[in-house]
């Protein structure tokens, strides 16, 4: 597999998460990872993402494509050669843009699930609702900007929340390769997000019954990313096998 670091803009990054039991997210990870807990629960969630300016890190600015683009993701942890460390096991990404879908898991890390997305914006609220083409996977999430975090059991503050997502800058993922993990590591020196309060929160990956049982996963908070430049760098195959390649339990 080709994988150049890519640099690209993030548009908006809608960060959903939910408060999950810990047993019942240890159920979906690869063999070698655990669930991190924040206050004795999982976090889990959805990154809705909208990339901009989206190139090889070589390419001038200004030259690359845009897409809307989604993840489920768990917050996890793993035993390195230096202690524990942490990332995001991520079970499924989609895509709307086809370039994503036909060279994501050839060209650059993570296989991409093709999806139709509808995504309404002001500079105060956000909606965005998508839906795969093969019919697994729906979510819709509307959501407000707010001056503070209001409400979360996980975090105490909005400092405290933007501090664990910034920690867990490793995402892994199924490979094309069965047994195997693609990983890709966020970089950047604009980290900072923003509070919001959500009107709307649904998935079909979270509501689903035999997934996550009733009462085992439930929303907590969303936390928003806009106009932040950034870099991808591919993890290479021995740093994915530190945090485990054994496909997750059925």
């Amino acid at each position: 597999m080709i994988s150049p670091k890519i640099a690209s803009v993030i548009e908006r990054r809608l960060l959903v998460n939910y408060r999950v039991e810990p047993e019942v997210a240890a159920r979906l990870l690869p063999a070698g990872m655990r669930p991190q807990l924040v206050g004795g629960r999982a976090v889990a969630g959805i990154c809705l993402l909208r990339l901009g300016d989206t190139r090889p890190r070589w390419a001038p600015a200004g030259t690359g494509v845009r897409s809307e683009n989604a993840a489920h993701r768990i917050s996890v942890e793993w035993d390195g050669p230096d202690g524990v460390e942490a990332g995001v096991w991520i079970p499924r990404r989609d895509s709307g843009s086809r370039l994503n879908v036909l060279a994501g898991g050839r060209l650059f890390p993570g296989a991409h699930g093709s999806a139709a997305f509808e995504v309404r914006e002001t500079p105060r609220e956000v909606g965005v609702a998508y839906a795969t083409k093969d019919g697994s996977t729906r979510v819709r999430v509307e959501a407000r900007v707010t001056d503070e975090l209001r409400g979360s059991r996980l975090f105490g503050d909005l400092a405290q929340a933007s501090e664990f997502f910034r920690q867990g800058d490793r995402g892994y993922s199924p490979a094309r390769v069965e047994g195997r993990l693609d990983g890709m590591q966020l970089h950047t020196r604009a980290w900072r997000v923003e509070a919001t309060e959500v009107t709307r929160a649904e998935s079909s990956f979270f509501e689903d019954p035999e997934r996550f049982p009733p009462g085992t996963a439930q929303f907590d908070c969303a936390l928003l990313m806009r106009d932040v430049p950034v870099e991808w760098h591919p993890l290479d195959s021995a740093a994915a096998a530190t945090a485990g390649c054994a496909a997750p339990a059925a």
